[in-house]
């Protein structure tokens, strides 16, 4: 029996359906490992900070700078990765990503000082925002079965680098807090070697692996701050980000606070990171499953405005239990589940509100949005050491309300963001890699 091109391509697409998640290139075995380390790099310094803060003789605003340095660098490279990547091809990118992680996250292990680690964080996140901005094309390209089959590996990998990195972290720096930086450059190493033997540099065009023959524009990511729903979005998302990285960048040192004045001595990096995995947990839980549930019913907008309201008001009793110990570590574990939900409808309504391609609109997003998260830990530091332990959850909840405010106000700039709710998987994948990055 004869068989139509069109059938046998219909049979092919089945095949490969059915075939298993577990049956891919090494290619993509490559890239999603080196993807996991990559995603642990957000919460990998959390449970070292009051270590490094004792050791290095310095202050916690001074240790949260390793923060600030990170998003900063990250976020404005965020602007221009879409621009690298299409001329020089999506494996280079990548490797030139790897490269700086592992050379900087050695130099932050051998540093003796606060600012040098500062200095470090900053290469540090020059490559991670090289990396995680090609890391999801170059699966989708390589992966069998189908986008969604290589969409659910990508997130897998996110899910398991945001929830192990806290906890590896806290292992290694249980022994000294150079541990996670020497921990992080051998594990990204091995993945360099990894995706320069198995990963192919053949492929061209959009999302290829190879420059692009209609790259994107240099002006294109900051053009589109012009158009009214993606400037009303990105500052909301900067207000947010704000709060975001107040519980995550200051939480450490309220938490040991209280876990000395519990009376528990030996809390120390290795309970932080038990702490900061049950977050990273939650995040990852939400980000794939509570968000998709939350906007079908609600739609994006309002679950946005419902969401941000929640942890203002998470973050308000945070600074009234600052100083219980089971207070302050339940808030940041339950803080993990709104985060996850506001990760990923930020980044899909960022998707969503213009018809930029989604590498510009993606780079535009979380370039924006992680200036809000380079100045909190400044901010959190300051207020904390003028006011008291408390005041910079306050003054997070006051900034997360503005964001309510900002999208009120914009709420019909924002109209097309409620019009594709039912997320293609590729769509979804950009979401949680912009909003968890």
């Amino acid at each position: 029996m004869s068989v139509s091109p069109g059938n046998e391509a219909q049979m092919k697409d089945e095949e490969g359906a059915e075939a298993s998640i577990l049956r891919q290139p090494r290619a993509v075995w490559a890239v999603a490992f080196a993807a996991v380390i990559a995603f642990m790099g957000i919460g990998l310094v959390d449970p070292i900070l009051p270590a490094i803060s004792a050791e290095l003789h310095a202050s916690p605003s001074q240790s949260m700078l390793l923060f600030t340095s990170y998003l900063f660098i990250t976020g404005g490279m965020m602007f221009f990765t879409s621009f690298v990547s299409s001329r020089i091809g999506a494996k280079t990118t990548l490797l030139i990503g790897l490269i700086l992680i592992v050379a900087f996250s050695a130099l932050a292990g051998f540093s003796g000082s606060v600012d040098q680690i500062i200095g470090f964080r900053a290469g540090w996140g020059l490559g991670n925002a090289l990396f995680i901005s090609t890391a999801l094309s170059t699966i989708v390209g390589a992966a069998s079965g189908g986008a969604e089959k290589a969409i659910i590996l990508y997130e897998a990998a996110l899910g398991i680098g945001i929830a192990t990195g806290p906890l590896l972290g806290g292992l290694l720096g249980g022994i000294s807090w150079r541990g996670p930086f020497f921990g992080t450059a051998v594990l990204m190493a091995i993945g360099f070697i990894a995706i320069v033997i198995l990963l192919p540099g053949g492929k061209s065009g959009a999302g290829g692996l190879t420059a692009s023959a209609d790259p994107i524009k240099l002006s294109a990511t900051f053009r589109a701050l012009a158009r009214p729903g993606v400037l009303v979005l990105g500052i909301a998302a900067l207000l947010y980000n704000f709060g975001f990285f107040i519980l995550l960048a200051y939480s450490p040192f309220p938490v040991e606070a209280a876990a000395a004045k519990a009376g528990i001595e030996d809390f120390g990096a290795m309970g932080l990171g038990y702490v900061f995995f049950g977050w990273g947990m939650c995040v990852a839980i939400t980000s794939v499953f509570g968000a998709p549930l939350l906007t079908k019913r609600l739609g994006r907008r309002r679950s946005l405005v419902v969401a941000l309201i929640a942890l203002a008001a998470l973050l308000a009793v945070m600074g009234f239990l600052v100083e219980s110990f089971v207070g302050i570590i339940v808030s940041v574990i339950v803080a993990g589940l709104i985060l996850g939900v506001l990760n990923t409808v930020f980044t899909e309504s960022a998707m969503e509100v213009s018809d930029l391609p989604r590498p510009v609109a993606s780079g535009t997003y979380s370039g924006v949005r992680f200036i809000g998260g380079a100045m909190a830990p400044v901010v959190a530091g300051v207020v904390s050491e003028s006011i008291s332990t408390g005041a910079p959850y306050f003054f997070g909840t006051g900034v997360v309300l503005l964001s309510v405010v900002v999208i009120v106000i914009g709420w019909k700039a924002l109209r097309r963001v409620d019009g594709h709710i039912d997320e293609a998987p590729v769509d979804e994948a950009y979401a949680l890699t912009g909003g968890d990055a």
